[in-house]
């Protein structure tokens, strides 16, 4: 399910039943897992240093059963399977699976 006002780039790979809500951005070079819920607003970011060159973009990946919660921004980075990331958060480092991360920038609140 792809909700209105969604931008997906190229070179994104969306898994099996993943939900995406609207005004959601999904950048070139991010795979999202299966059954993981995006909520509104998040924005993917392939860029830390922008503007950069398509060589200088970094790999975002998903793992299953991912919620990511509405206004989240997630820099280049690995989700893994299970894990959750609290409302507007913000995401600069890889996320374990099943851990729990809110804030800015995230950090763990509950593994």
């Amino acid at each position: 399910m792809i909700g209105t006002f969604v931008e997906i780039q190229k070179d994104v790979v969306i898994g099996k039943r993943s939900r995406i809500q609207s005004h959601s951005f999904v950048c070139s070079l991010v795979t999202i897992g299966n059954d993981v819920f995006v909520g509104h607003g998040v924005k993917f970011i392939n860029d830390r240093h922008p503007p950069s060159d398509r060589e200088n973009w970094e790999v975002t990946t998903v793992g299953d059963n991912v919620v990511i919660g509405s206004n989240a921004t997630i820099l280049p980075v690995s989700i893994g399977d299970g894990a959750k990331i609290g409302a507007g958060s913000v995401v600069v480092d890889d996320v374990p699976a099943n851990t729990v991360v809110a804030g800015n920038p995230a950090k763990v609140v509950n593994n």
